[in-house]
C-alpha cells in the first residue's frame, strides 16, 4: 500500500513535490522507506534542502490548562543543496529511521483512536519554506509489546483510549520528550478496586520498559490514590515471560494494598521521595513504599509507588 500527497507549490509556477512511501506501516526501530518526488515548475531553481519530518500531536499541561500542540520528534535532510530546472523530475530516495521510543497507532489489529502520525516533507527554494501536509504512518508493536498488549486482552482489559504527554518518567532512560498512555478499563474481577489501568512503554534496542499506573478508587472516608509498576525485560526475555500472570499479580498487590489502608492515604503527591531513587532494576523507591519487589532473570517482579504521579510523570522542564 502506497500513499501519495500531493504538497502545495512554492509560490506561482514554483516546484511541487509529491512524497511516496514505501512502508507506510512500521514498528519502533524500523526505517520508513519511500521517495520525494520534486517536479519543476515554471523557471529554474535551486532547492535548499529537502527534509522529512515525523510529527504527531502531544498534551501540554500549563498551570491549570491542558491543550494539544504539533510536535515534531524526529528529521533528517534527506538531499542538499541541488539545482532543479524549469519542467525538471527529480526522485530523492530516502530511509528514515523511527526512533524506537515511536508511539503506537495499533493495538491487536485496530487503530488507536485519537494517536495520528504522519511523515512530513519540507522543501526550502530561496529561503522559502513549504511545509506540506502529513502523510500518515502507522506504527504496529513490536513482538515484545505485543505480548504484553495480549496479555491485556487474555486478563479481559478493554481499551478505553490513548494519548501522548509531554514529560518525562523517572527513573526510566527517555530520548522522547513525551510518553504514550494507553488506558484500559478493568476487567470484573478489578472493578470493585481500579477505575483504570494506563500502561505506557519506553522501549530501546536491547529492553522493553513496562510502566503501569493503576488508578485505584477510594474507599467511603478517603479518597483514590494512583500506583506505579516497572517491569525493566530484554526483548529476548519478554517473548517467554507469562505478562497475564506477571500484571494480573501485580493487580492483586494493588488491590490488596487498597484493602489494607482503606482507599488510600488521600492522594499525596511525592509523599515517599521516589525522586530519589529509581532508575535501576532494584526499584529502591517501590520498596520503600512498601511493595513486594523481587526478580526473576533480571526483571523487576512488581513495584508499587503510592504517588500521584508528579514525581513519576513530570512535566520536561
Amino acid at each position: 500500500m502506497v500513499f501519495k500527497k500531493l504538497l502545495g507549490a512554492l509560490g506561482v509556477g514554483g516546484p511541487s513535490v509529491d512524497t511516496v512511501l514505501a512502508t507506510p506501516r512500521v514498528q519502533p526501530g524500523g526505517v520508513v522507506t519511500g521517495e520525494v518526488r520534486v517536479t519543476g515548475g515554471t523557471q529554474d531553481v535551486e532547492i535548499e534542502h529537502a527534509a522529512l519530518g515525523l510529527l504527531t500531536r502531544v498534551g501540554v499541561e500549563h498551570g491549570d490548562h491542558e491543550g494539544d500542540r504539533t510536535v515534531e520528534f524526529h528529521r533528517a535532510v534527506v538531499a542538499g543543496r541541488f539545482r532543479l530546472a524549469a519542467g525538471q523530475d527529480q526522485v530523492i530516495p530516502f530511509s528514515l529511521p523511527l526512533p524506537w521510543e515511536a508511539p503506537v497507532t495499533e493495538v491487536l489489529g485496530q487503530h488507536l483512536h485519537g494517536m495520528n502520525l504522519g511523515v512530513r516533507t519540507e522543501l526550502a527554494v530561496a529561503k522559502a519554506v513549504d511545509k506540506g501536509d502529513l502523510d500518515p504512518l502507522a506504527v504496529v508493536p513490536l513482538p515484545s509489546q505485543q505480548r504484553v498488549l495480549e496479555a491485556f486482552s487474555q486478563l479481559g482489559f478493554q481499551f478505553r483510549k490513548a494519548d501522548l504527554e509531554q514529560g518525562r518518567i523517572h527513573g526510566v532512560h527517555q530520548e522522547l520528550p513525551f510518553y504514550q498512555e494507553i488506558e484500559f478499563y478493568p476487567p470484573p474481577q478489578f472493578a470493585g478496586s481500579l477505575n483504570e489501568v494506563e500502561l505506557t512503554f519506553v522501549t530501546s534496542p536491547h529492553e522493553l520498559v513496562v510502566v503501569l499506573e493503576a488508578d485505584k478508587r477510594g474507599g467511603f472516608f478517603s479518597s483514590g490514590q494512583d500506583a506505579f509498576g516497572r517491569f525493566h525485560v530484554p526483548h529476548a526475555e519478554a517473548m517467554s515471560t507469562d505478562w497475564a500472570s506477571l500484571i494480573g499479580g501485580w493487580l492483586q498487590q494493588v488491590g490488596q494494598r487498597r484493602q489494607q489502608f482503606g482507599g488510600g492515604h488521600g492522594g499525596h503527591r511525592g509523599g515517599h521521595g521516589y525522586g530519589g531513587h529509581g532508575g535501576h532494576h532494584g526499584g529502591v523507591g517501590g520498596m520503600a513504599a512498601g511493595a513486594a519487589a523481587g526478580f526473576v532473570g533480571g526483571m523487576v517482579l512488581g513495584e508499587v509507588f503510592e504517588e500521584a504521579g508528579e514525581e513519576f510523570f513530570g512535566e520536561e522542564e
